[in-house]
């Protein structure tokens, strides 16, 4: 019959069965991330050595069920993007995922509601034709050949904040790299508190748990290294020219397009987790912003008059990000500084910082090697910011 047969699965998921395990265990948590790389290589017909045979003894070991991190519906849009623009048939779908053909068409009408547009052909079977712009796992992982990011990833159609959830998996022993994604916050924040707007399905609303073994005064670095990764995918993605802002802040034209908040969890000596708080304006229309601004805003679709592609772009982050992290860890800050620098449009710019009890004057001259911004003097002193707002001082012809 014509079309893509993919690897059945039904042949190695049958002799397993559902066990009680502690999911917050490392171990555990190792054993998820094995899962999702293996069973993804053998959805899309890239089976380690050892093939269905290996695959067998790895879990007759562990004695893990398989399904317990992909679901149904992932597993069927990853047999779609395994086979793009073929049809599978509904025996061959049924057989790969042990589930009956009543539940596929079940599955198929879900995935239709959620926009999913799916060809349905006498005797063919089932096609991908489009794909809505939507966050799901499944979609996200799909190929993204990352090495340390994205190992796993939790997409939430809604939640309080990414930054809460992703703390909560962290501190559950969740691994390095992972990704929570939403489609709306109900309780997004950003610096200082202040509320970050977040209306459903236009934006990018992500967090990334880190593990990095760094001395604790390095871990602001890391704010560093998210709003490069952040600028450089605006740049390439959307065709715009973002820069940076101390200390967490990426501007296009002066407004501002996204924000990062940085959260840590670590003893004296010892770093626990880092939480990479990353939102970024892309589809929002000016009536979605609130009316009371504290810096002015902006969106990639404002900017440019182009909706942008949600599930692209942060494919396109995560790989940046990933690139840079494992650079980070292989030769300390110096690359990423010099990067920052490059970005940031307020270097030998006259600036006032609004620290609150008192406010200070001079010319950016560059970071630290812990982050903190070197702001020149009119006196010829050096001044370590480490916090404050900032914003380059008018010139007397400016309103």
């Amino acid at each position: 019959m014509p079309g893509c047969k993919p690897r059945c699965l039904a042949h190695i998921s049958a002799p397993f069965q559902p066990i009680a395990m502690d999911m917050s265990s490392q171990t555990s948590q190792n054993l998820i991330s094995n899962f999702r790389v293996f069973a993804s290589a053998l959805i899309l017909g890239q089976a380690p050595s050892g093939g269905l045979e290996g695959f067998h003894d790895f879990y007759a070991s562990t004695y893990f069920l398989i399904g317990i991190s992909l679901t149904s519906r992932d597993k069927i849009i990853s047999l779609f993007r395994a086979c793009p623009d073929q049809y599978i048939s509904g025996q061959d779908i049924s057989g790969s995922l042990n589930i009956s053909r009543a539940a596929v068409w079940k599955q198929v009408k879900a995935l239709r509601e959620l926009g999913f547009e799916i060809e349905a052909k006498h005797s063919q079977g089932y096609r991908l034709v489009a794909a809505p712009d939507l966050l799901l796992a499944a979609e996200i992982e799909n190929d993204l050949n990352c090495q340390l990011i994205g190992q796993s990833v939790f997409s939430f159609a809604e939640t309080d904040s990414t930054n809460i959830q992703a703390r909560r998996l962290a501190e559950e022993g969740a691994l390095e790299g992972t990704v929570v994604v939403a489609d709306r916050q109900s309780a997004g924040r950003g610096r200082l508190g202040r509320r970050w707007e977040s209306p459903v399905g236009v934006n990018l609303y992500s967090s990334i748990i880190l593990r990095p073994k760094i001395p604790i005064q390095q871990a602001p670095q890391l704010t560093f290294l998210s709003a490069v990764a952040v600028a450089e995918t605006l740049n390439e993605a959307c065709h715009l020219s973002a820069k940076v802002k101390w200390p967490n802040d990426i501007l296009v034209n002066g407004a501002k397009i996204s924000g990062l908040l940085n959260e840590m969890n670590a003893e004296t000596e010892q770093i626990h987790f880092v939480i990479l708080g990353i939102g970024v304006n892309l589809n929002m229309i000016e009536n979605q912003f609130p009316e009371e601004l504290t810096y002015p805003a902006t969106s990639a679709f404002l900017e440019t008059g182009k909706p942008v592609d949600r599930l692209n772009f942060l494919r396109t982050f995560l790989r940046c990000l990933d690139t840079y992290y494992s650079e980070f860890l292989q030769e300390g800050f110096a690359p990423i500084r010099r990067r920052w620098e490059k970005l940031c449009d307020m270097m030998n710019m006259q600036v006032e910082v609004d620290q609150g009890a008192r406010s200070l004057c001079g010319t950016v001259v560059g970071l630290d090697v812990e982050g903190a911004l070197r702001l020149q003097l009119n006196n010829g002193k050096i001044e370590k910011i480490l916090a404050g707002d900032v914003r380059p001082v008018k010139k007397n012809n400016e309103l």
